[in-house]
């Protein structure tokens, strides 16, 4: 249900695979990713990750198959499977490496919330995208907090309630995706230069960095904070990293994490 791969310079690449079904999650899928960012966000070879999709969609969100079997399930296990889900997009929130997504196709549902998870998106022109439970009963519980996060509370409530279609030009507008391309081959080529911008980068203050977003984010500017904040600096500082970032600025020369062609 996923490929994954890994090249030289560390770009791990999951891609979900089931066209079949639009890669629609259903619980195997679900245990995957999870799985997947968990040991990926751990290599230390590793230096940052790409969530696409095969075939023709990102991922259409829920699998109906796995839709119907949750109907007969109990309070309990309905639970436990959500909180499975939440686990996932957690994994891949919090990861510790950037995570690039490709969007593509439908983005529906599950699929905006994989969208939301992800630090930069990229997105090709013709994508549609639907936060849609409210038209079948439910609601985008476990998905929400990622997607408020990414599109704020007065989108999110629109969204939320409509389930209306939105394009790629209004999740670039509302802040789900970073940039809209014409084709699949442009966004790859802009992924790329990204990518080489993250390589350029020390990979222990790129997971720091972050953290650092999700620390501060929403909290209010108080002697905390800014105590948390110039820990964060002055241990930067010092460490390995960035005593070799810093001696190699001065020394005019690429600091050792950058690879030598």
């Amino acid at each position: 249900m996923l490929e994954i791969s890994k090249s030289p310079e560390g770009i791990a690449r999951i891609r979900l695979n089931r066209p079949e079904v639009h890669n629609a999650f259903n619980a195997e899928l679900i245990a995957q990713l999870h799985a997947a960012f968990v040991q990926l966000g751990t290599d230390n070879d590793v230096r940052a990750i790409i969530l696409s999709g095969n075939g023709k969609s990102f991922s259409a969100g829920a699998d109906l198959s796995w839709m119907k079997d949750a109907a007969t399930f109990t309070h309990a296990e309905n639970l436990e499977d959500a909180e499975k889900l939440s686990a996932m997009l957690n994994s891949i929130y919090t990861c510790p490496k950037p995570v690039l997504a490709l969007v593509h196709g439908a983005a529906m549902g599950g699929g905006v919330g994989l969208t939301a998870c992800a630090d930069i998106v990229l997105c090709v022109e013709g994508a549609k995208f639907a936060l849609s439970e409210v038209r079948l009963g439910l609601t985008p519980a476990t998905i929400s907090p990622f997607v408020v996060a990414a599109i704020g509370e007065r989108q999110a409530r629109r969204l939320f309630i409509t389930a209306e279609r939105f394009d790629a030009t209004t999740a670039k507008d509302i802040g789900l995706v970073h940039e809209v391309y014409q084709t699949l081959d442009d966004a790859e080529e802009a992924m790329s230069n990204i990518l080489q911008d993250i390589l350029a980068g020390g990979p222990h203050a790129i997971a720091d960095a972050k953290h650092l977003v999700l620390s501060v984010s929403g909290k209010p500017i108080d002697a905390g904070l800014r105590s948390f904040t110039a820990e964060q600096i002055a241990t930067r500082r010092t460490s390995q990293e960035g005593q070799e970032g810093l001696a190699a600025f001065f020394e005019k020369r690429s600091p050792d994490w950058i690879l030598k062609s």
